[in-house]
């Protein structure tokens, strides 16, 4: 079977309209991720422009010209305010009635309305300009966006630059002649039919990299206090001591254990222990750099490993937590200290399970010696 222009417009009405419901349904079904709503909103709208438009011939003129483009270009702008939610900016409204509004003018100056190639024009430039916006909206995010934005950036630009290549060299020509064989009409109905597959394709794909990312995230984070839990400080120190060994980069650990944290907790209450816990780690976590790695490893265990630090830096350091927290006002009656550990990587060959267990024993010395104290672990020999 020969696949005239009426069988491609047949085919891209049903191809948005299919692409919109399942579109809405992945909305519906993803935590109301706003992108995917905005995005279905666009396809569904575009699939009822669509079947205005092909109304064009049966003597209501004004409907598939006026509303029916009208709603083409609200689809075309709810596509690029879905990118727009993406990436974290807010609905520029303005932006999204501006063509809507231009076109409704314009419509109303006969020789705009009388002027199939005037139409064309403002049409395809309108489209164009709310493509190349939504890939605009991608690219000046594209550091913060943390996922595989290409494909959609593609996309975008091809589907812009059909509409601007379409603007300058298609005249238009009367609908009832497009039912005939015609070439130009039927790449720009294939052209439209592809990109609403792909664009729902590409954005689904991002909204999902992204709630991945965001769920691997939260399975390294200790959610009590927001920072790094067990196994986020053994893949980043594992990897930090590998760099610091091939370059032969100083590393110290420092391991922190609260001190009579089971008597705060009895005496007081869980909740206490949680403040407690919660207020040694913003001490923590402030008094580090950047790039050192610091996490809750155990009940009350703490655990920051600092590069091109020595012995004397990581003292310094873990005077300053241990002054800080001790000096913290609490709940009254309620004493807050912790004991420090500090181990060099270098006793250590730079392996983590050995330079853990140099520390445990640095901050076992420490609560033998009365808690609330630092210790440096030095092999005996």
């Amino acid at each position: 079977m020969q696949l005239n222009v009426q069988t491609l417009v047949v085919m891209d009405i049903y191809t948005l309209l299919l692409v919109g419901v399942l579109m809405l349904h992945a909305w519906t079904r993803g935590r109301r991720e706003a992108t995917l709503g905005y995005l279905a909103a666009a396809l569904l709208i575009g699939t009822l422009g669509t079947v205005l438009g092909s109304l064009r011939g049966l003597g209501i003129d004004v409907v598939p010209l006026v509303l029916g483009n009208v709603l083409l270009h609200l689809s075309a702008a709810l596509t690029w305010t879905a990118l727009r939610v993406f990436t974290g900016r807010r609905i520029h409204w303005p932006g999204v009635v501006a063509g809507m509004v231009v076109w409704l003018l314009l419509c109303l100056l006969p020789p705009f309305y009388e002027s199939l190639a005037l139409r064309v024009l403002v049409g395809s430039l309108t489209m164009a300009a709310y493509a190349v916006l939504g890939a605009f909206e991608l690219w000046r995010s594209r550091a913060q966006l943390e996922v595989d934005y290409r494909p959609a950036l593609v996309l975008l630009l091809f589907h812009g630059g059909f509409y601007s290549v379409r603007a300058v060299f298609d005249r238009g020509m009367p609908f009832d002649t497009i039912n005939q064989d015609n070439a130009f009409f039927a790449v720009l109905v294939l052209e439209t039919l592809l990109y609403a597959i792909g664009i729902a394709f590409v954005c689904l794909a991002m909204v999902k990299e992204r709630a991945e990312l965001s769920y691997k995230r939260a399975s390294l984070r200790d959610p009590l206090t927001g920072i790094g839990n067990r196994r986020a400080f053994i893949d980043s120190a594992e990897q930090m001591l590998v760099g610091c060994a091939r370059l032969q980069r100083p590393a110290v650990l420092l391991l922190c254990d609260l001190d009579y944290f089971k008597r705060l907790n009895d005496s007081f209450g869980h909740a206490v222990g949680d403040q407690a816990l919660a207020a040694f780690s913003q001490i923590l976590s402030s008094r580090t750099r950047q790039n050192d790695v610091c996490a809750r490893i155990g009940g009350e265990e703490f655990a920051c490993l600092l590069t091109d630090a020595d012995h004397g830096v990581a003292l310094v350091l873990a005077e300053r937590v241990r002054r800080e927290f001790a000096e913290l006002p609490f709940v009254a009656g309620a004493q807050l200290s912790v004991s420090i550990g500090i181990a060099d990587a270098y006793q250590a060959d730079f392996e983590l399970t050995r330079l853990l267990s140099l520390a445990d024993q640095a901050l076992y010395a420490a609560k033998a010696a009365g808690r609330n104290r630092v210790e440096v672990y030095r092999a005996t020999s």
